[in-house]
């Protein structure tokens, strides 16, 4: 599905500030990264708020659906800006997913969330990995690329390059190509929106594909790239435990600490 978002935000705005460096300078301009909530509604029901940077909403929202179990690609009819009133009197802060009804109710877990944390509380650790089954065998992954791919990311992070105050992810093929790259101040809404982006495009699930992020790999980041199919998740810091004991539960190949074409190999069992 091709459905294109034709709004466009402002991603920072511009402050002044003044440096100290020992001695306090003059008034200086900088950019600031926007932080606005976003409520996501499944077929009209409101599933969840998360702070985020505007931008790819509508791959946020099918991408964070998805994640949580209870959107499938082919559900999806369309997507728009709405709320209890016009998208202008929500400031294009709502989004609605539309299934038909295909979709089930919301689950009791779904809430709000902020830009940093998605997941909170073991009952909902387990409702999130209960539903997935062991990846299926996939070629291993080529050590040099994926050790490389944090360094390839990086090219790919002009909102970072500006304000110093965003997360990136992407989706990498095994040639090494960046499919899709997204930023948000939220580690994953930018985790979000790179699978909503593949949902979209029917591209799910994203078996061939490695996924890269740039800060840590938490429970969450290796929750949603088992969901989405990915067999391999980078990380340009370290994981957790539950990071660890999740990706050898789902056969994903998991890497770490990943920095100067060097990593550390937490996943599959065949790699430690």
């Amino acid at each position: 599905m091709g459905t294109l978002e034709i709004v466009v935000r402002s991603r920072t705005n511009s402050v002044f500030t003044r440096r100290y460096d020992g001695t306090l300078g003059g008034r200086e301009p900088d950019e600031l990264v926007v932080e606005e909530p976003l409520t996501i509604r499944l077929d009209d029901q409101q599933v969840s708020s998360t702070m985020r940077t505007p931008g790819h909403d509508f791959e946020l929202a099918v991408g964070f659906l998805h994640a949580e179990g209870v959107l499938e690609p082919d559900w999806v009819t369309g997507i728009r800006y709405c709320g209890t009133g016009s998208p202008v009197e929500s400031e294009f802060n709502v989004v609605s997913v539309e299934t038909g009804g295909r979709a089930p109710a919301p689950i009791a877990r779904l809430g709000s969330i902020s830009s940093s944390c998605g997941v909170c509380g073991s009952e909902a650790i387990e409702t999130l990995t209960e539903r997935l089954r062991v990846l299926p065998p996939y070629e291993p992954w080529d050590p040099a690329l994926l050790a490389d791919l944090p360094d390839r990311l990086r090219s790919m992070q002009p909102l970072f390059d500006s304000t110093g105050a965003v997360h990136a992810a992407a989706a990498v093929d095994r040639d090494g190509r960046i499919r899709v790259a997204r930023e948000d101040i939220g580690r994953h809404n930018a985790v979000d929106k790179v699978a909503g982006r593949l949902l979209l495009d029917g591209e799910l699930p994203a078996t061939e594909l490695a996924l890269v992020v740039s800060g840590r790999a938490s429970f969450e980041m290796a929750q949603k790239a088992w969901a989405a199919g990915y067999t391999a998740l980078v990380a340009v810091s370290a994981p957790s435990a539950l990071a660890v004991t999740t990706s050898r539960r789902a056969g994903l190949t998991l890497v770490g600490f990943t920095r100067n074409g060097r990593a550390k190999f937490y996943s599959p069992s065949e790699m430690v």
